[in-house]
């Protein structure tokens, strides 16, 4: 199937909301998992009793500990492209974190297809838009635009 193709059998999907995941569990051993991988142990993600006192009555998220699940989110999309050999990240447009997660809130993902571009190369550049939700939060934790590059 020609890039034109694919596209235009896809079309139709642009604008709406596509997939909105399970909730997961977002605990404090994911959060302290994440400091050490990043080197960021600020005190609002890892020191329970400093944060306890802190404006958030208890540790956090990193903004790019909830921004790093949105592959995991993508991945069980149910848009595919069968005629695609591979897919990468390509990057993201805007991100905004809008809400803290704090440690023991559940997650979950709403993604809308935002954007499908033929490139050359027999590429699509796929945007979609996630908001992540908090369980019991009217305010979702980020809002992020990501740019899949998809291989025909």
């Amino acid at each position: 199937m020609s890039t034109a193709a694919a596209i235009e059998a896809k079309k139709d999907l642009i604008g709406k909301e596509v997939f909105c995941s399970d909730w997961i569990e977002i605990d404090q051993d994911r959060i302290d998992a994440f400091a050490d991988c990043t080197r960021d142990h600020q005190w609002i993600h890892v020191d329970r009793d400093k944060a306890a006192a802190g404006p958030f009555g208890t540790t956090i998220a990193h903004g790019f500990l909830t921004l790093s699940h949105i592959p995991f989110f993508s991945y069980q999309m149910p848009v595919r492209f069968e005629d695609a050999k591979m897919s990468i990240n390509y990057g993201l447009n805007k991100v905004r974190f809008l809400n803290p997660v704090p440690s023991g809130s559940r997650i979950r993902d709403r993604v809308v297809l935002t954007d499908l571009e033929e490139r050359p190369g027999d590429r699509i550049l796929m945007t979609t838009t996630h908001t992540i939700e908090i369980e019991g939060q009217d305010k979702p934790a980020c809002v992020a635009d990501s740019l899949g590059m998809l291989f025909l």
